[in-house]
C-alpha cells in the first residue's frame, strides 16, 4: 500500500467515496459492467484503508478521547455499511437484470430497501453500540402505525410483487386492464403505466391491476387480432356476401396466413345483416391501417358483387346500368368522363374471366389494351435475384396495362389472378382518342404508371452492402 494511504487513511477513504460518485456518473450506462467493476474495486480499496488503520465497522471508533477524530471515524464506519449496502444492491441488480430483465425492477427495489435496512441496523448495533432490541421493538410499533396509515400503498406494493412474479404482462406489451388499453411503459412499486393509442398516459394502481381482467394482446408474440364488421341488406344472398368478403380478405397482404383469417355471419335483423372479417397482423402498429384497408376492400368487392353496404334507407327505383357502365362510374380514373363518353366506352368493353393462377399480363409484354378489374384479386409478382415474390395485390376498379397504352412498353411485373377474376378489356383504338381529348385522364394514368415503375424499382434493386468493421485481432490474423 502506498505510504500516503497508510499515513492519511481518513482522507483517502473520503476521497474514495467522492471518486466513486464521480466515476459512477461519468461512465455511460452502456458500459454497465465497467461501472460495476469500478465500484467493486473502489469499495475494496475503501475497506482496506479503514481496516488498515484499525477502524473496523464491526466495532466502535478506536479514539474515544479525541472527539473530532472519533466522530470522523464513526462517520466513515457508518459510511462503510451504507457503501457496502449500495455495492451489494448494484451487484444483485446486475445479476437479476441478466435473468429477469427490466420486469424485475420492483423486486430489485424491494431487495435494495431490505439490504439498506439491515445495513442501518448493523451500523447502529456495531458502530454506535445502541441497544438494537429496543430499537427494533420501537420500530415495530412505528411500523404497525405506518402500515395502517399506508394500507392502500402497501396493497399496491404487494400486488406489484405478485404481478412481477406471475408476469401476466411485461414492458412494451399491449394490454387491456379493466377496459383501459395501451402499451406498458413502466411497472414500479405502486402502479403500472400504459401509453394509450391516443398518446395519453394511463396510471393503473397495482392493487387494481391484480384484481382486474387483464387481456394481453402481445401473447403470443407477433400476432395481434383485429375484426371489421359490415352491415348489408337483408335481401342480399349470404353466399354472395361471404364470397365477396373472402376476396376482400385475400386482397389484404398484411393479414397473417396462419392463423388463417375468416369471414363469419354475426347477427340478422329486419333492418340488415352483419358480417365480420377477423384475422391477425404481425404488429400492433398495423391494426389501424389494416382495418381501414379491409373496410375499403370490403366496400369495393361487395360493390363489384352487386351488394351495397347498408344505409339508413335503401335506394329504390334507380335506373339500371350495365356492369361495364357501373365499373366506369366507380373507377378513380374514368369517373370524370362525360355521360355520353361513359356510354360509348361501356359499349366497347369486353368482359374476360380468369381462373386462379391464370396469367393476365406477363412481365415485359407490351399491351395493346387496358384491363379494368371488376371482381376478384390480382397478384403482382416481381423478380429479384432470380426469385419471384409478391409485391402487391389489386382489386376492383384498378387498371392493368397502362404502360403499353401510354409508352408502348412493358412493365417488369407479372399480373396473375389470385382468385377467380372478372375483368373488362378496352382496346387501344377506343382509348387513344379519349386520352388525346381528355388530358386529365391521360395525366392520371401517367402518374399511376410512374408510381408503379418507381415502386417496382425500389423493391427489386439490391440493398447496399454495409462494410464489416474488423477489429484489431482480425487485422492481425489477416496479416499472418
Amino acid at each position: 500500500m502506498p505510504s500516503f494511504i497508510s499515513d492519511h487513511p481518513m482522507i483517502c477513504a473520503l476521497a474514495l467515496i467522492l471518486l466513486d460518485i464521480v466515476v459512477w456518473r461519468l461512465i455511460s450506462a452502456d458500459y454497465s459492467n465497467w461501472k460495476l467493476a469500478a465500484r467493486l474495486l473502489i469499495f475494496a480499496v475503501f475497506s482496506l484503508a479503514l481496516f488498515s488503520d484499525g477502524m473496523s465497522p464491526m466495532q466502535a471508533a478506536p479514539w474515544p478521547d479525541n472527539v473530532p477524530l472519533h466522530l470522523a471515524a464513526t462517520a466513515l464506519q457508518i459510511g462503510w455499511w451504507l457503501f457496502a449496502a449500495r455495492t451489494l444492491t448494484v451487484l444483485l441488480g446486475a445479476l437479476m437484470m441478466q435473468r429477469v430483465g427490466h420486469t424485475g425492477r420492483l423486486l430489485q427495489d424491494l431487495m435494495g430497501a431490505v439490504i439498506f435496512l439491515i445495513a442501518i441496523i448493523a451500523a447502529m448495533a456495531y458502530v454506535l453500540e445502541l441497544p438494537v432490541k429496543g430499537v427494533l421493538a420501537t420500530s415495530g410499533a412505528v411500523a404497525i402505525i405506518v402500515g395502517l396509515a399506508l394500507q392502500s400503498t402497501l396493497s399496491d406494493v404487494f400486488s406489484g410483487i405478485v404481478l412481477n412474479t406471475t408476469k401476466p404482462y411485461q414492458l412494451d406489451d399491449w394490454i387491456s386492464i379493466d377496459g383501459t388499453e395501451g402499451r406498458v411503459t413502466d411497472i414500479d412499486w405502486r402502479a403500472t403505466r400504459l401509453q394509450t393509442s391516443q398518446g395519453s398516459m394511463a396510471v393503473i394502481p397495482n392493487s387494481l391491476a391484480a384484481k382486474a381482467k387483464i387481456i394481453n394482446f402481445s401473447r403470443p408474440a407477433d400476432m395481434f387480432g383485429l375484426a371489421v364488421s359490415v352491415q348489408v341488406s337483408p335481401h342480399a344472398r349470404p353466399q354472395t356476401v361471404m364470397e365477396a368478403l373472402e376476396r376482400a380478405m385475400q386482397g389484404c397482404r398484411s393479414l397473417l396466413a396462419k392463423p388463417a383469417p375468416s369471414v363469419a355471419f354475426k347477427t340478422s335483423t329486419s333492418g340488415g345483416v352483419e358480417y365480420e372479417i377477423s384475422g391477425f397482423v404481425p404488429a400492433m402498429s398495423l391494426k389501424r391501417e389494416v382495418r381501414n384497408q379491409l373496410y375499403d376492400l370490403a366496400y369495393r368487392h361487395l360493390h363489384a358483387a352487386g351488394v351495397s353496404l347498408l344505409s339508413s334507407a335503401e335506394s329504390a327505383g334507380l335506373p339500371s346500368t350495365s356492369p361495364a357502365r357501373a365499373l366506369l362510374e366507380s373507377s378513380t380514373i374514368f369517373s370524370t368522363l362525360r355521360q355520353d363518353e361513359k356510354e360509348t366506352f361501356s359499349q366497347n368493353m369486353a368482359q374476360q374471366t380468369f381462373r386462379a393462377g391464370d396469367m393476365i399480363l406477363p412481365a415485359g409484354e407490351v399491351s395493346d389494351h387496358l384491363f379494368i378489374i371488376e371482381s376478384g384479386v390480382v397478384s403482382v409478382m416481381l423478380t429479384k435475384a432470380g426469385h419471384k415474390f409478391e409485391a402487391g395485390r389489386m382489386g376492383p376498379g384498378e387498371v392493368i396495362g397502362e404502360a403499353g397504352i401510354l409508352e408502348e412498353q412493358g412493365v417488369p411485373a407479372d399480373f396473375v389472378a389470385k382468385t377467380y377474376c372478372t375483368l373488362y378489356r378496352i382496346e387501344q383504338q377506343y382509348l387513344k382518342p379519349c386520352l388525346e381529348a381528355r388530358h386529365d385522364i391521360g395525366e392520371a394514368m401517367k402518374n399511376l404508371l410512374d408510381f408503379r415503375l418507381h415502386a417496382a424499382q425500389n423493391l427489386t434493386q439490391d440493398s447496399p452492402v454495409v462494410p464489416v468493421r474488423k477489429g484489431f485481432l482480425q487485422w492481425l490474423r489477416s496479416r499472418t
